[in-house]
């Protein structure tokens, strides 16, 4: 049975092109099925895909809640066994789909977490000097916030996909799916900064580095050494929430809508294939609600 797991993972990457942090997400749902599957009593454990029953699938979602699973970790996982199933179908491995027409559970959704504009300000101005690493952090988090890139991408990104004349940065989203991104002024400024004067100095001997952000040894920087970063320059300047990479991403589409910016513009600069992704950021928060509130109503 883990050989078409198997192959169900080759298909994803060679035919959808997901991500290697997709991929991981995809084999460790599926391994828990088969091992929640292959723990079953004897008497209903199954010996292949094609003897899984839909009782099994549901057996399996009330395991999760029983463990109190997150809705939205419960949604995530049975969205993955129901792609694995149709992928056995429609490959002619099973007869019949078992999770064929079952609801996916609903995933409550929450406000993205974000941080206030005067928030932002206080940490884009954290990386303070001229030193190679504060250039190269500075870079970072004003790109992170004008363009809502995801972590991923950020560290990704090559020197070759910056253009500092026209101002845009062109990244590689999920699936393979390339967007170029306008870049205001002062990220410009502060790319620009880095290039010409951090990033070399950063480089030492490795000339032949395509990598767009290093680290103090010369190497491509990784998610984690972001976070890293983000971490000590967020206690820094004493924002009390709890910000991560992505935190920066939430707050440039709550801010940008908040601002009047179109939904399909913010859709496809976040690069989300579905609207109903982006149109999380379109809710009111409690505290919005109170300030819109005072400043509209006429007896407020």
């Amino acid at each position: 049975m883990q050989d078409q797991i198997n192959q169900f993972l080759d298909y994803l990457e060679a035919e959808k092109g997901y991500s290697h942090n997709t991929m991981a997400a995809y084999q460790n749902d599926l391994n828990q099925f088969l091992v929640f599957l292959q723990n079953a009593s004897p008497d209903r454990r199954p010996h292949s895909w094609g003897n899984v029953t839909r009782d099994h699938i549901v057996s399996y979602i009330l395991e999760m809640k029983e463990r109190e699973y997150a809705s939205s970790t419960v949604a995530r996982k049975v969205a993955a066994v129901k792609s694995f199933f149709k992928f056995l179908e429609s490959s002619g491995q099973i007869q019949s789909n078992p999770a064929k027409d079952m609801e996916t559970p609903r995933a409550e959704k929450h406000l993205p977490a974000t941080i206030s504009a005067e928030e932002v300000d206080r940490l884009l101005a954290a990386p303070a000097g001229d030193a190679p690493a504060a250039q190269r952090d500075r870079a970072m988090l004003e790109l992170l916030y004008a363009t809502g890139l995801r972590v991923s991408e950020l560290v990704n990104l090559d020197v070759s996909d910056v253009n500092l004349n026209e101002g845009t940065v062109r990244c590689m989203g999920k699936g393979k799916k390339e967007r170029v991104l306008p870049v205001y002024d002062r990220a410009r400024e502060a790319l620009a900064a880095y290039v010409n004067h951090g990033r070399p100095k950063l480089l030492g001997a490795h000339n032949n580095e395509s990598a767009l952000f290093l680290n103090r040894r010369g190497a491509r920087l990784t998610r984690q050494g972001f976070w890293l970063i983000i971490k000590r320059y967020v206690e820094d300047v004493g924002i009390e929430e709890n910000v991560t990479p992505h935190t920066l991403r939430h707050s440039f589409a709550t801010h940008m809508l908040r601002g009047g910016a179109d939904l399909r513009a913010v859709q496809q600069m976040l690069g989300h294939a579905n609207i109903s992704t982006t149109q999380i950021y379109t809710q009111v928060s409690p505290d919005h609600m109170r300030e819109v509130y005072d400043e509209t109503h006429p007896r407020a």
